[in-house]
């Protein structure tokens, strides 16, 4: 199926979607600040580049979106144009979240992954995720999905 605009819009459009500071990440990051918690974000040096980071806890938070990291949920529809193109894109999104928990779990640290429909989702609750999130950082549970 051929793109339904031109080259310079489809351009423009996905020059508009960002890596950091989405507006899931930032629901996530807001509430947890509202709740007293203090973070770093985006570290470079662990594997992955986590969204959000607790020292202290040593525990990582990962906010996902579910298209570009392939969530099997309502959210996520596979795209009919370029088909090859973005199968290899969100395979190897996948492929990288994978190695990137595996060695953040290998060097001690907990992990997280918030998805985007927990946040957007039909039925979601903000305060029950952000619940969650801080019942996890109060155990020694080495991972948490968070999903919608």
């Amino acid at each position: 199926m051929a793109d339904v605009v031109d080259v310079a819009t489809r351009s423009r459009m996905m020059s508009g979607i960002r890596s950091r500071n989405t507006r899931p990440e930032l629901i996530i990051r807001q509430g947890l600040h509202r709740r007293g918690l203090r973070y770093r974000l985006h570290v470079k040096k662990l594997p992955g580049c986590p969204d959000i980071v607790f020292g202290h806890r040593r525990a990582v938070v990962f906010v996902h979106g579910c298209f570009w990291h392939g969530h099997d949920c309502p959210l996520f529809k596979w795209p009919r144009s370029r088909e090859e193109f973005w199968l290899a894109k969100i395979e190897g999104n996948k492929d990288r979240d994978t190695r990137a928990i595996e060695a953040l779990i290998t060097e001690g640290w907990r992990v997280a992954v918030v998805w985007e429909c927990a946040i957007k989702g039909r039925g979601s609750n903000v305060d029950d995720v952000l619940d969650r999130l801080v019942a996890w950082l109060n155990t020694e549970k080495p991972r948490i999905e968070v999903r919608g």
